[in-house]
């Protein structure tokens, strides 16, 4: 279970007194509200005009009951908050409504199925929306993001943090987006010890592996899992008869964020460009 951030700062503000009014209309937002909410949201849960619910919410940021995420985006404060200008909003329900439509993936699903031991910063996320940067900062947590097209953001779950519901890519789409582009998965050497540990663990499917691989189209993610099937000595005689059949014919790396080429393996046609062996229990 994910927990709530709290980012240590060496100063923070103290709410400071509201009118009454006021404190009821944050009593509904903290009863109505679920994770990240904006100003057109807070008109609908509150009942007021644009206008008015905007400068309440900007009064309320003023005197930290409300936390502003970002620029028309925001969050109530527990009011258990020792320290309410330090608190932050939960990193994956602040994904989930910034990069809507998006699901949470790459090395934070890894870590969320159990996948790897690595701990990584960053929150990985795959989104529709189209965005300027790959790299966006958000109250202290850094997002990396990998745009795909609207028909490529399947084979997910949901998960439910606080009430709220936050689309996750599931097992086997993690083990493919990985394989089709390693450095979502924090690179090849580490994708290797997923795939193992997806393969030894019970939620190992061969069939929609396949499935998931097809869909998303890249022939390059064939190479990658039938060369690492083979590294890591895992049994899958007609999974590695798939990938043979459905590998590209082009040479491809099998990390390309690594420069160097080091040795070409025919079978698989790919440029093996780092060393992948089975770590012993």
């Amino acid at each position: 279970m994910i927990s709530l951030w709290v980012i240590s700062h060496s100063s923070y503000t103290t709410p400071r007194g509201i009118s009454a009014r006021n404190r009821q209309l944050l009593a509904v937002l903290h009863a109505r509200s679920r994770g990240p909410f904006t100003a057109s949201q807070a008109t609908d849960l509150l009942g007021l005009s644009v206008p008015r619910a905007r400068r309440l919410l900007s009064y309320l940021c003023g005197r930290g009951w409300l936390v502003r995420i970002r620029r028309g985006l925001y969050a109530t404060v527990p009011l258990a908050a020792s320290r309410p200008s330090e608190w932050r909003e939960e990193p994956w329900l602040v994904a989930s409504e910034v990069f809507r439509p998006c699901y949470i993936g790459g090395w934070s699903a890894c870590e969320h199925w159990s996948l790897t031991d690595q701990i990584f910063r960053g929150v990985a996320v795959v989104t529709a929306r189209k965005v300027r940067e790959r790299e966006v900062g958000i109250q202290d947590t850094t997002f990396i993001i990998k745009v795909r097209a609207p028909d490529k953001l399947f084979g997910t779950s949901k998960v439910w943090l606080h009430g709220v519901p936050v689309e996750v890519s599931d097992p086997s789409r993690t083990v493919v987006d990985i394989l089709d582009d390693p450095k979502f998965g924090g690179g090849i050497r580490h994708v290797g010890e997923v795939v193992a540990a997806y393969f030894d663990g019970e939620r190992r499917d061969d069939s929609l592996i396949l499935e998931y691989a097809r869909r998303l189209g890249n022939r390059a993610v064939f190479k990658r899992l039938g060369y690492l099937l083979e590294a890591l000595a895992i049994r899958a005689p007609e999974l590695l008869g798939t990938c043979r059949a459905e590998k590209s014919k082009g040479l491809s790396f099998l990390d390309p964020t690594i420069e160097a080429t080091r040795r070409i393996v025919r079978r698989w046609n790919l440029r093996v460009n780092a060393t992948i062996e089975r770590e012993e229990p």
